[in-house]
C-alpha cells in the first residue's frame, strides 16, 4: 500500500511550497547577523556525572539576545593536542535534548556531543517572542503575521542550529572537520537547516525532516497532528484562503527543501515510507535538492517511529568522518 507516490516518482519530484524570490538573500543576511553576536559561550559543570566524560550546560546567546542551551560532553582526560569528531543533536517538535545517558555511547568511542534545545520548546532556552498574532497552535506559524519574515521562530531556531555547530567546531578539543549534525523529525529538517547554514558540517544524517514543502502537506489533506497548526492559522485569519499564496510564500522562507542546495557535506536520510506525519514525498522534495554525496535508506513498512536499526547506520556513517 501507498500513502504517498511510488520511489519512482519522489526521486524525481522537486517540491510545491513557493521559493520566495530574495531567499538567498534573506538568509545571506541572516548568518551575517549570526555572525555578528557575541555568543557570551558559557560551560557549566552539569549535576549529571559519568566516570569517562565532561558533561556541561552549555550556554550561548544567539538571534534576538535569546539565551540558547544544549548538553555538551567530551571524553574525560584529554590532552592539549587532542582534536576529537563531534556531533551535533537536534530533537523532535515541542522536546527537549533529553537524557545525558543516551549520550555517553559516543562520547565513549571519542565523540564530542552537543545536545541542542531548541527555544520556546521542553528544555531550557530562552524564547523572547514579541510578535504578532498567533502564538497558541505551534511555532511554524509564530511570526507569520508581522511585516517581514525574520520574525519568524523557526528562522531564530535554524540559525540556532548553525551558530551551535559553529561553537562546537571552535571548540579546542574538536576537530572542525569532523562535525556530524543529526535528528529525526524536527530534528531531521534542523539537521538539514544546519548543514545548510553552516556548510562545514561534514555529514548530516536527517530522519524522516519535519518543516519541509509546507503546501505539498496541504494538499495531501495532512495538516494534522505536527502539522495541524497550519490549519488553524488559516481557520482563524484566513478562512476563506484569500490570502494562501501569501502565507505559503512567506513559509518559504523557513522551508528546508529551499536551503538545501546549501549543504557541502555529504547526507544520509532515513525514511519510513508510510509516514503520514511527514510525507516520504516533503522528505525527497529537500534530498532531491541536496547536490553534495548523498544517499537514502528506505523502511517500506515503518511510518513515522523509531527505524529498525537506523541508529547504528547513523553510528557506522559518523564513524566514517
Amino acid at each position: 500500500m501507498l500513502i504517498d507516490m511510488p520511489l519512482a516518482e519522489l526521486l524525481k519530484y522537486k517540491g510545491k511550497n513557493p521559493r520566495p524570490k530574495d531567499m538567498d538573500a534573506f538568509w545571506d543576511g541572516s548568518i551575517s547577523e549570526m555572525h555578528a553576536i557575541d555568543p557570551k559561550l558559557e560551560l557549566k559543570p552539569a549535576p549529571f556525572e559519568a566516570p569517562k566524560a565532561d558533561c556541561f550546560d552549555l550556554y550561548f546567546t544567539g538571534i534576538g539576545r535569546a539565551r540558547i542551551h544544549a548538553k555538551y560532553l567530551r571524553p574525560k582526560g584529554l590532552a592539549k593536542k587532542d582534536k576529537l569528531p563531534a556531533v551535533v543533536i537536534f530533537h523532535g517538535y515541542t522536546g527537549s535534548s533529553g537524557a545525558w545517558l543516551d549520550k555517553l555511547a559516543w562520547v565513549g568511542q571519542g565523540f564530542c556531543v552537543a545536545a541542542l534545545d531548541c527555544r520556546g520548546q521542553g528544555g531550557f532556552s530562552e524564547d523572547v517572542g514579541g510578535v504578532k498574532g498567533n502564538t497558541y497552535k505551534g511555532h511554524i506559524i509564530r511570526g507569520l503575521a508581522e511585516d517581514t519574515p525574520d520574525k519568524l521562530l523557526f528562522r531564530d531556531i535554524f540559525l540556532d542550529t548553525a551558530q551551535l555547530g559553529g561553537i562546537v567546531m571552535n571548540m579546542p578539543e574538536v576537530d572542525p572537520a569532523r562535525v556530524g549534525a543529526l535528528g529525526g523529525s524536527q530534528g531531521g529538517g534542523l539537521t538539514l537547516a544546519c548543514a545548510s547554514l553552516e556548510p562545514r558540517i561534514k555529514r548530516a544524517a536527517p530522519v524522516y525532516p519535519f518543516l519541509s514543502d509546507y503546501l505539498r502537506v496541504w494538499e495531501m489533506d495532512l495538516a494534522v497532528g505536527a502539522y495541524e497548526e497550519l490549519k488553524w492559522y488559516f481557520r482563524v485569519y484566513d478562512p476563506r484562503h484569500e490570502r494562501q499564496d501569501a502565507i505559503f510564500e512567506k513559509l518559504g522562507y523557513i522551508d528546508v527543501q529551499h536551503l538545501a542546495k546549501r549543504i557541502k557535506g555529504e547526507v544520509m536520510m532515513g525514511t519510513g515510507l508510510m509516514d503520514t506525519i511527514c510525507p516520504p514525498s516533503t522528505q525527497f522534495a529537500a534530498y532531491n535538492k541536496i547536490t553534495s554525496k548523498k544517499n537514502y535508506l528506505l523502511y517500506p513498512d515503518f511510518a513515522h517511529e523509531d527505524l529498525t536499526g537506523h541508529n547504528d547506520k547513523i553510528f557506522q556513517f559518523m564513524m566514517g568522518m
